[in-house]
């Protein structure tokens, strides 16, 4: 089959967008599509210099033998702003009020949509770093996990309460919950990571960081290492906080059980250089 220029942008660029962060052989295209590698690289051209204008993300160049392109999923500031302004209204809404503070989020961890671009928000701030894996505790921080994972194009782990059957031999620490003072447990499958990987933690919401400082003492059971922590949203709290660095999207001020009343900003993303 001989494939048109256009045939091959259209497919090329559904491929890239499927594999990010993989490093793809010129020679592989060329094999596929029955091209010279002079017109891959025209096609490359193309490809990156519209993912660059319209804010796609980039297509990284890597000479030699060994070498290709790989696609970095990269966002315009001017789109994660919009993001965050989006959750901010969204999140604002005096019915969401829960008892103890919190906000009722489920219903946008569960539309994929804002998932997917809530996970590219957070890969690119962690797009030029080595990350090998995503962990989360269940359950309402496995979305976002694997919204992240996805633009990373690394596994997820899910930390769990206590042990299950199906997870085999297990790694259980006992932390302090930030917000309460209580003793709690965290359970890992062992096969769940290996001795020296980089792990970015995320969850959907963080009081004080109890449950990422547990996540983070968990790591150490495994000799990984911390790479970074991504918060969907953050609470405000007189307490000094566990987690010292860490990126967010929202921050939740100040609410009012008695006026329904809850008061939103911008979280830290761009103030502590997440981007």
């Amino acid at each position: 089959m001989k494939w048109k220029r256009s045939e091959r942008l259209v497919d090329m660029t559904h491929y890239l967008l499927d594999h990010p962060h993989k490093l793809i052989p010129l020679t592989y295209f060329a094999d596929l599509y029955g091209s010279a590698k002079s017109s891959i690289s025209e096609d490359l051209g193309i490809v990156k210099e519209t993912f660059e204008q319209k804010g796609i993300g980039l297509l990284a160049t890597v000479p030699g033998a060994a070498g290709g392109v790989k696609y970095i999923p990269k966002m315009q500031k001017s789109e994660i702003h919009g993001i965050m302004q989006e959750l901010i209204s969204e999140l604002s809404h005096s019915d969401r009020l829960l008892p103890g503070g919190y906000l009722y989020m489920t219903d946008i961890l569960g539309n994929p949509d804002m998932m997917n671009r809530v996970g590219k928000v957070f890969a690119s701030a962690f797009a030029d770093q080595k990350i090998d894996v995503i962990m989360t505790v269940a359950t309402k921080g496995i979305p976002i996990a694997h919204a992240i994972a996805r633009h990373l194009n690394v596994p997820v782990v899910i930390v769990r309460r206590d042990s299950k059957v199906t997870e085999g031999s297990t790694v259980s620490i006992n932390y302090v919950s930030g917000s309460s003072r209580r003793i709690q447990t965290m359970v890992l499958s062992k096969r769940s990571m290996k001795s020296g990987q980089r792990v970015l933690i995320t969850d959907d919401f963080m009081k004080v960081g109890g449950t990422m400082n547990g996540m983070k003492n968990l790591l150490e059971e495994f000799e990984c290492t911390l790479a970074g922590v991504a918060v969907l949203v953050e609470a405000e709290h007189k307490d000094e906080q566990l987690v010292e660095k860490y990126l967010s999207l929202v921050k939740l001020r100040e609410v009012s059980e008695k006026e329904r009343k809850i008061e939103l900003q911008a979280g830290n993303y761009f103030a502590d250089g997440g981007f």
